[in-house]
């Protein structure tokens, strides 16, 4: 028996407007100082004003949100008293949002305990919104929460179904003002979601369609975002893309580039989406010995002429770093920056978060620490997979 997971979804432009019909009376906004810089929070707050709903603000979150920051966050939840928890900005503020409501409602609760057994007994004092501002992390749409141990310098995941949002709204205009950098990153963290939720071991037939079309549109319209960010048809696409990809992958699962990436981003602080594109096509190449037909059937829809197969898998994989190299973004770990002597020092930590990384669970060919070991030296040389 499978459970699919999903919020309300309000899309498209003027998606915003929804607020104007919110019911309560306090609202805290979760975001970071950059969001309210952008005059994104004021355009929330002056929505809920609409309302009748009085606001306030924790803006503190930092990329990677640490599980100090979400215990900052739920103080001054426990402070304010709100009925809504309202997300605003990227994967970030929305995980922090999503650890700050659960906390809230649980103050018995530590972060890291936020699992999927049992019942958390949710929504007796708020609801959530989640509202992205980056087309890529389709955390809107899914019950996964990502904190950072800062002691541990590992990424944990964490999360309940009933900690996915009450409603998403998906605003392209929410996105607009994302830089070519962000637009990159971001994009390729949805077309990561879209491949390794079609591909992983639990995906389904409720999630595969979704996986199928987001990584469609990522192919079509993500080159389009990057060079022009005023192409408001490339920008609805994507921020309709990412959403898609995450009601697919977090109905299913991701797979090993997320378990690699997690592992590199805490690491090093490589930006998620940078870290797991990076990561994939590394990974397509140690599974097409085994398990290559649906990498190849996504090369297909992503209208490469292939007979299927390994040689199928292995042009996708190489489709994916055409892509990447195309919108400028690193296709080995030397060119994200990374000395290799600090590297190697931190290979057998790598490797080891890697395998311990809940998304390593649904790998379609489950690596040993040593294969692992051996796919983070790849990854920083560029070299061929051959095992």
């Amino acid at each position: 028996m499978w459970n699919f997971v999903s919020p309300r979804i309000v899309f498209g432009e003027g998606a915003l407007d929804a607020l104007d019909e919110l019911q309560g009376r306090r609202a805290l906004i979760v975001t970071d100082v950059n969001m309210v810089r952008l005059g994104l929070v004021d355009k929330v707050k002056a929505h809920l004003a609409k309302a009748g709903i009085d606001s306030e603000v924790f803006d503190q979150v930092e990329p990677d949100p640490s599980v100090e920051t979400a215990s900052r966050g739920a103080g001054k939840a426990l402070d304010l008293q709100p009925d809504w928890i309202i997300a605003l900005g990227g994967g970030s503020p929305i995980d922090a949002a999503k650890a700050i409501w659960v906390l809230y409602e649980r103050p018995d609760m530590e972060a890291g305990a936020i699992g999927p057994v049992g019942d958390l007994g949710l929504r007796k004092k708020a609801r959530l919104i989640t509202i992205p501002t980056t087309s890529g992390t389709g955390a809107e749409a899914t019950w996964a929460i990502v904190l950072t141990d800062t002691a541990e310098k590992r990424k944990m995941g964490l999360g309940h179904p009933e900690n996915v949002a009450d409603i998403a709204i998906v605003d392209p205009e929410m996105a607009a003002g994302m830089p070519p950098r962000l637009t990159a990153d971001t994009g390729l963290d949805a077309l990561v979601h879209a491949v390794e939720g079609y591909t992983c071991a639990w995906h389904t037939d409720l999630t595969d369609g979704l996986c199928l079309q987001a990584a469609r549109l990522v192919f079509r319209y993500l080159p389009r975002a990057v060079r022009d960010g005023g192409d408001t048809e490339a920008r609805e696409r994507m921020h309709n893309a990412a959403t898609c990809a995450g009601l697919g992958f977090g109905n299913a699962m991701a797979s090993m580039a997320h378990a690699m990436g997690h592992s590199l981003g805490a690491a090093f602080h490589v930006p998620h989406g940078r870290s797991v594109a990076l990561f994939l096509p590394y990974t397509i190449d140690f599974f097409a010995s085994v398990a290559p037909d649906r990498f190849a059937e996504l090369g297909a829809a992503a209208g490469l002429p292939n007979d299927g197969g390994e040689q199928g898998a292995r042009e996708f994989a190489s489709h994916i770093r055409a892509l990447c190299r195309d919108i400028g973004n690193p296709t080995t770990v030397a060119e994200t920056g990374i000395a290799r002597d600090g590297y190697e020092a931190q290979l057998d930590k790598l490797a080891d978060d890697a395998m311990n990384d809940t998304q390593m669970v649904t790998a379609v060919r489950p690596p040993s620490l040593e294969e692992t070991r051996s796919l983070f030296l790849y990854a920083y040389d560029g070299r061929s997979v051959d095992f």
